[in-house]
């Protein structure tokens, strides 16, 4: 993907970000946004830390095919490896990786991106591609950057 449309998206988060209140609708928003978009992300979604049960990542808005993994423990899979690293995890072939969760027989690759609030990883935001070795660092910085406006929106929106 190219460096102006990885800008040209966040620009578009970042100003729904300043127009609305709610967390779900800047989700549903910023996953629609990049599905629409980037071709090679065949599954975007968000998995946010349980606010009852810290242990568990709870599926928010995706899109993408419908996944069973609803709940995840933050001990299991990339997701959980991720909040475990707390650090990016990208998986140029998921297939030899003996932590991924299978979702799909189409899924090749995979990031998981955690989103922080004061150093907290409060969740994440989980992509899936058909092609092996989709995701270089350019996608890495686009994502962690949607990353962070998702949490100085959570940071600023608490209650």
């Amino acid at each position: 993907m190219s460096e102006s449309q990885f800008h040209e998206i966040l620009g578009e988060i970042r100003r729904f970000a300043e127009a609305v209140s709610d967390l779900a609708s800047l989700q549903e928003f910023s996953v629609r946004r990049i599905a629409e978009s980037l071709s090679d992300y065949n599954w975007v979604g968000f998995y946010m830390r349980d606010e009852k049960d810290p242990g568990v990542l709870v599926l928010g808005p995706f899109r993408g095919a419908p996944t069973e993994h609803v709940r995840i423990s933050v001990t299991e899979g990339i997701c959980g490896a991720a909040v475990a690293q707390r650090d990016t995890i990208v998986v140029d072939d998921v297939g030899s990786d003996p932590r991924y969760l299978a979702c799909s027989v189409e899924t090749k690759s995979e990031i998981v991106v955690p989103v922080r609030v004061n150093e907290e990883i409060i969740g994440e935001i989980d992509v899936d591609s058909h092609t092996r070795g989709a995701f270089g660092p350019k996608d890495r910085e686009f994502l962690e950057r949607c990353a962070a406006i998702i949490g100085e929106f959570i940071e600023v929106h608490r209650n």
